[in-house]
C-alpha cells in the first residue's frame, strides 16, 4: 500500500536519545498471562486512513484469536503508537515498544518510507517486524527479522503495466512520480521496465513532491504528449488533487496508480475524476470467497464500514503472527522469527501466503475500478 533515508544512522542515533510519541495505547506491565505485541502506524497526519484502517483490522483479529483462546492460553495484548505519518516517529516508537514495552514482535506500517526507517531498529534488537502492506522491495531487505505479508514493487508494477497494455489497449503512457516517496519511486520504475517490453511507449515523465497541491504544470505537459493513459503511483491524498487537476485540462486518458490509492477519501477529495480510475490493490470486498464474505461482514459489524485493503492486510498481518506464536516453540525472538519466516499456504483475506526466503509474501493481485465510494473487482493477477 512506501523515502529511503540516507541519513538512517541519524535517525537511529535520535531513536537511542529519546522514545517520545503520540500514544494510542501506551502500558509497560505485563502479567504471565498475556503476549506482548506492538503496532505502530499512521493514526494521524496525511495518510491517516492508512493506519486506523490497518489498526482495525489488526484489533479484529487479535479479538478472533484471543476468543478462541489465545496462543497457548496466552491472550495477545497490542500495544499501539502513532506516528503521525513520520519517519522519524517510526523510529521513536518502534525503539519505545522494543526497548520499554519489551513486545515479542511488531506489526507496521504501511508506507515504505516509515518501515524502511524503523526496520533497522527491530533488526537491530533482533525482533521480528511484519510490514501488512510497505511493498518497496527494499523493507525486507533491511535483514532477516523484517517480514511483510503483501506482494512487492516489482509484481505490482508488472500487474499495472500488463493491464494498460493488454486491458486498456494503451499504446503511449505517462508517468507522474511523487519523488519523496520510496515506494512512489519504484512502482514508476518497475512499472516503466515492464511496459516498454511489451512495446509501449512512456511519452512523458513528470515528477511531483508529497504535499503538493497544484500540478497542472506536469500535467500540461502530459497533455500535449497526448499519452493513452496516465500511470499515478502514489497515495490517495495527492491522486485525488490530481484527477481533479487533470479532468479540469481536458486530459481525458484512463487514470492508473497502485495500492496507495485505496481509501474512502480517495472519492471525497477526486470527486467524479477518479470515477473510471484503475489500480492494483491486495484484495476486494466484493469477492464471493467465504473468507472475505465472513471478513467483511464480522468488520462491518464491528466498525460500521466495509474494510478496504489495508485494514484486510492488518488482519491478516495479525493472524499470520497468531499462527507464528502458536507454532513458535517459545517467546523467544529467534523462535517467533523462525516461525514466521516458515509460513506457508496460509489462507488470509487476501488470499494464501507463502513467506519466502527474501521474507516477501508470495500471493495475488486484484485490479479494481474506482466507482465513487466502491472498488469494482476487474481482475485478478497471480504471481
Amino acid at each position: 500500500m512506501k523515502n529511503l533515508f540516507t541519513f538512517t544512522s541519524l535517525l537511529f542515533a535520535l531513536a537511542l536519545a529519546t522514545t517520545a510519541c503520540t500514544k494510542k495505547t501506551d502500558t509497560t506491565s505485563q502479567s504471565s498471562d498475556e503476549i506482548l505485541v506492538g503496532e505502530f502506524g499512521s493514526l494521524t497526519g496525511s495518510e491517516a486512513t492508512f493506519g486506523q484502517m490497518t489498526n482495525k483490522g489488526i484489533a479484529l483479529a487479535v479479538e478472533e484469536i484471543n476468543s478462541a483462546g489465545g496462543v497457548n492460553g496466552k491472550k495477545i495484548r497490542v500495544i499501539t503508537l502513532d506516528n503521525q505519518g513520520k519517519s522519524e516517529e517510526s523510529v521513536s516508537a518502534v525503539t519505545k515498544l522494543i526497548t520499554q514495552n519489551k513486545v515479542v514482535a511488531v506489526l507496521g506500517e504501511v508506507a515504505s518510507s516509515r518501515s524502511l526507517a524503523a526496520a533497522p531498529i527491530a533488526q537491530q534488537y533482533k525482533v521480528p517486524m511484519i510490514s501488512p502492506s510497505s511493498t518497496n522491495p527494499k523493507v525486507t531487505e533491511v535483514g532477516d527479522y523484517i517480514f511483510r505479508v503483501c506482494f512487492i514493487d516489482p509484481f505490482q508494477g508488472t500487474v499495472m503495466a500488463k493491464f494498460a497494455h493488454e486491458n486498456l489497449k494503451a499504446k503511449k503512457v505517462a508517468i507522474l512520480t511523487d519523488v519523496k516517496s520510496d515506494y512512489s519511486v519504484g512502482l514508476a520504475k518497475f512499472f516503466k521496465e515492464t511496459y516498454t517490453k511489451l512495446g509501449g511507449t512512456i511519452v512523458s515523465e513528470q515528477s511531483y513532491s508529497s504535499g503538493d497541491i497544484d500540478f497542472k504544470g506536469q500535467l500540461t505537459n502530459i497533455k500535449t504528449a497526448k499519452a493513452d493513459a496516465i500511470f499515478i503511483p502514489g497515495y490517495y491524498t495527492e491522486v485525488g488533487l490530481i484527477a481533479r487537476q487533470a479532468r479540469q485540462i481536458g486530459i481525458k486518458a484512463d487514470l492508473m496508480g497502485g495500492d496507495g490509492w485505496d481509501s474512502s477519501k480517495l472519492s471525497e477529495i477526486g470527486g467524479e475524476a477518479v470515477n473510471g480510475g484503475y489500480f492494483s490493490n491486495h484484495y476486494t470486498s466484493e469477492s464471493k470467497e467465504p473468507v472475505v464474505v465472513g471478513f467483511v461482514e464480522k468488520f462491518k459489524k464491528k466498525f460500521g464500514e466495509t474494510p478496504d485493503g489495508l485494514a484486510a492486510m492488518g488482519y491478516d498481518a495479525a493472524l499470520v503472527l497468531g499462527e507464528a506464536l502458536k507454532k513458535a516453540p517459545d517467546l523467544s525472538p529467534q523462535a517467533i522469527r523462525d516461525a514466521v519466516a516458515q509460513t506457508k499456504d496460509f489462507q488470509g483475506v487476501t488470499g494464501k501466503i507463502t513467506i519466502n526466503g527474501e521474507r516477501n509474501a508470495v500471493k495475488p493481485a486484484v485490479v479494481v475500478k474506482v466507482d465513487g465510494t466502491v472498488n469494482r473487482f476487474v481482475t485478478t493477477v497471480n504471481p
